[in-house]
């Protein structure tokens, strides 16, 4: 077995539409959309903005989401609710739960295909 860690490389989302969600996560975080080659048909790729970030890819599958998916994005602002706000008009929606921390306050959001992620503001 090697003692060798694994490095993050991408988050790739499963989608119908690959570009709607694609632009969704693109204006939602002020990245551009690339493709990532001829070896990834109709596949599209968010680049990382910081120094050797993860891409986060969006792969065309047939199939509709079932059930909740056990891996999701969190993403830092500086507001909650213009973060909130801001998810609902690039056309995700509010699952309307929240938690509060002693660090912060976080709300449960969905992408256009309902792919949930976080919003995490510090108080």
């Amino acid at each position: 077995m090697s003692s060798e860690p694994a490095a993050w490389w991408a988050i790739t989302i499963d989608c119908r539409d690959p570009r709607q969600v694609a632009e969704f996560w693109s204006r939602l975080m002020a990245t551009p959309i690339v493709e990532p080659g001829p070896d990834r048909p109709n596949w599209l790729r968010l680049q990382p903005l910081a120094p050797r970030g993860p891409f986060m890819n969006f792969q065309p599958v047939r199939e509709p989401k079932v059930g909740k998916a056990r891996l999701h994005v969190d993403l830092l602002v500086g507001d909650l609710d213009a973060g909130v706000e801001r998810v609902l008009s690039l056309g995700g929606s509010d699952t309307g739960a929240r938690d509060e921390l002693l660090r912060g306050r976080i709300a449960v959001m969905r992408d256009p295909e309902g792919n949930e992620f976080c919003l995490l503001a510090s108080r």
